[in-house]
């Protein structure tokens, strides 16, 4: 029941809490269905009264007209806690949506809705991203849409041939990771472009700060990238994958050449084709490494091109002594213990590839990302696709670090 759901607090008492919570409900339920049907008449209805507050009115059009670019496929809140004091109300709620057309699984985001009662309805005043919960595109300006072929690119504060070039670069990606990692995914992505590194941030719900310098994200419930991404959050993939986005940083994306664009593309694309057999089992040299290696896949680089940072080290007699380690993935330590981290993970799913062959590679993947725990996944994957031990595979990826860089 959602009574259930909800938190009474000020006054009026359970009973009188309860009522306002179905209330409130339905306002949303109506708001929800005004996004959907695209009536910005009937949004800008549970804002305000016409005669109360003319600002927020002002305010919920350029709100539902921020929104319209997006092409929805679903639309519909939950109110989780209400906290209520006399005629005025801060709603807890969770907002799920999907994208027409590539959205398998809704976004789930907690919202706080400020709400007052006038002439015995209640109206929304304000509508923001809870505590530690991230932005939204459209709370950032009017979004605009570019449709690729395998892509859907949405912006803000963009120029439309901007977009376009976003989605030629994701278009020719899609096909490169499904030659890779096969066709078991949506073979779709979205990517977000915000106007700059602090718009990226808001969609992150993170500092700016830490990703300074990072090109692009992957977002999902399960793995993040390297040119920027979150970690898995819970074990054990998903035939039904969530929806996943590829939030780009402007800033540091447009410093890139062509061939750095279409790489960081292309990666971002792995994390999103492997989400499904990616879980907290999956270490991120191999989430990190096999994402780098179909990213250059095919492009010709060297060994030496493509990790120069770990060239210096072993120029310098610097072989690393084990593969790397979770932590050494981390955004906000040293650029070059970050770059040789990514390096070596790349490194060793080039070796795999290269000793055992491309297929065995992607299945070792899945058969890690298989387990639910991180203790003796990959040794139990490296035993039963590569018929080998962790001792040894670490030694023949040192001996290869060496000859490929040496």
């Amino acid at each position: 029941m959602l009574a259930a759901l909800t938190a009474s607090a000020g006054c009026g008492g359970g009973s009188g809490t309860d009522s306002a919570s179905g209330d409130v409900q339905r306002v949303l339920d109506t708001r929800a269905a005004a996004v959907r049907d695209g009536s910005e008449r009937e949004f800008v209805a549970t804002q305000a009264p016409a005669a109360v507050a003319a600002g927020e009115r002002a305010a919920a059009r350029t709100e539902f007209r921020n929104l319209r670019g997006v092409p929805l496929a679903d639309w519909a809140y939950r109110v989780t806690g209400l906290h209520r004091s006399g005629d005025r109300a801060t709603a807890d709620a969770e907002l799920r949506y999907r994208i027409e057309g590539y959205d398998q699984a809704p976004v789930v985001t907690a919202r706080t809705l400020s709400l007052a009662r006038a002439d015995g309805r209640w109206y929304v005043t304000a509508d923001r991203p809870a505590k530690d919960s991230s932005q939204q595109l459209w709370e950032q300006g009017a979004v605009q849409a570019v449709r690729g072929e395998h892509s859907l690119v949405l912006g803000v504060g963009r120029p439309g041939g901007a977009l376009r070039h976003y989605a030629e670069l994701a278009d020719r990606a899609v096909p490169a990771v499904r030659e890779a990692w096969g066709e078991e995914w949506s073979r779709r992505v979205v990517v977000l472009v915000p106007k700059s590194l602090d718009g990226m941030a808001g969609l992150l719900g993170a500092p700016a700060s830490g990703y300074r310098g990072i090109a692009a994200v992957t977002t999902g419930a399960v793995s993040e990238a390297k040119w920027g991404s979150p970690r898995p959050e819970a074990g054990g993939g998903s035939a039904k994958a969530p929806a996943d986005r590829i939030i780009v940083n402007p800033d540091a994306y447009g410093v890139l050449g062509a061939f750095g664009r279409q790489v960081v593309l292309a990666h971002e694309t792995t994390h999103v084709a492997t989400r499904a057999s990616t879980s907290a089992a999956t270490p991120l040299w191999l989430s990190e490494g096999y994402a780098d290696w179909v990213g250059y896949r095919g492009t010709g680089r060297t060994a030496p091109q493509a990790a120069p940072e770990l060239a210096r080290a072993v120029a310098e007699g610097r072989v690393p002594d084990a593969l790397p380690g979770d932590e050494d993935f981390g955004f906000g330590g040293d650029a070059g213990s970050l770059a040789r981290a990514y390096e070596g993970g790349w490194l060793a799913c080039r070796m795999i590839a290269e000793r055992w062959g491309e297929v065995r590679l992607g299945e070792f993947y899945r058969a890690v990302g298989e387990r639910e725990k991180r203790a003796g996944a990959v040794e139990a994957g490296l035993e039963e696709v590569l018929g080998t031990s962790l001792e040894e595979f670490t030694g023949l990826w040192r001996a290869y670090v060496r000859d490929r860089l040496g």
